[in-house]
């Protein structure tokens, strides 16, 4: 049985770069962005949207360094994607084997945009997001443990190189995928997920795998843990 349902995204910045990162994504994703409680932006729907986009720009002093292991895929409603160059998107790679680009948001942090393919973004929505990503050593493993705490069907290709998971709960995408990479997990990910618990405490995760880094205090009202990849993630309590 499922122990927690996904929450929303968080993306890392520093103060000074924050609010023009929050901006930058309300853009991209046709939605808006308002200050947070405390420090940091809220990246929701505008008024009337069919659809939420739950992503908070978290303030943090360290600056990015090296890659994180979690990534947004994004699909255009366009051949190219012009309108996110517009809004102070760079391009990392143009497509060749693979069939998407990767680009950098004004912050340098990478994520892939695929050309149209199916039903098409909300019309004014620049792109819209359908997979989360996350490195891994391996793939079939990582998401069965997420499933396991989440819900959901782990699947897999012919090829078995990566896998990934359909219909874990309260995950608002098309699916969360797990895919294999050769090089470690060596900083902190600038991308990280939240869920809300089932229970009164994070006590099934850490007895699950996860690994307790941080209780509520006098500064927040969640723990946060790392799954056992070691990535990133906070527990709420139940609401």
């Amino acid at each position: 049985m499922p122990i927690a349902r996904f929450r929303d995204l968080c993306l890392d910045a520093q103060e000074g770069e924050a609010e023009g990162l929050s901006r930058f994504w309300a853009d991209v994703l046709g939605t808006v962005t308002s200050p947070a409680n405390g420090s940091g932006f809220r990246v929701e729907a505008r008024p009337g949207a069919s659809r939420a986009t739950q992503l908070w720009v978290n303030v943090v002093p360290e600056p990015r360094v090296g890659k994180s292991r979690v990534h947004l895929d994004l699909r255009l409603p366009e051949p190219d994607p012009s309108p996110l160059l517009a809004l102070g998107a760079r391009i990392v790679t143009e497509p060749g084997v693979d069939r998407w680009w990767v680009l950098a948001d004004p912050d340098g942090n990478l994520f892939c945009v695929f050309p149209p393919e199916g039903a098409p973004p909300p019309v004014g929505v620049p792109a819209a997001p359908f997979e989360l990503v996350v490195d891994c050593r391996d793939g079939l493993v990582l998401a069965t443990w997420w499933a396991a705490q989440l819900g959901g069907e782990v699947k897999e290709p012919a090829h078995k190189e990566f896998a990934w998971i359909e219909g874990a709960a309260g995950f608002p995408w098309e699916a969360w995928v797990f895919g294999p990479v050769p090089e470690p997990k060596s900083v902190k990910n600038r991308l990280h997920w939240d869920v809300t618990l089932d229970e009164p405490d994070p006590a099934p995760l850490v007895a699950a795998g996860a690994t307790l880094l941080r209780s509520p205090d006098d500064d927040i009202r969640w723990w946060i843990l790392t799954d056992p990849e070691g990535n990133e993630f906070c527990a709420f309590p139940p609401e």
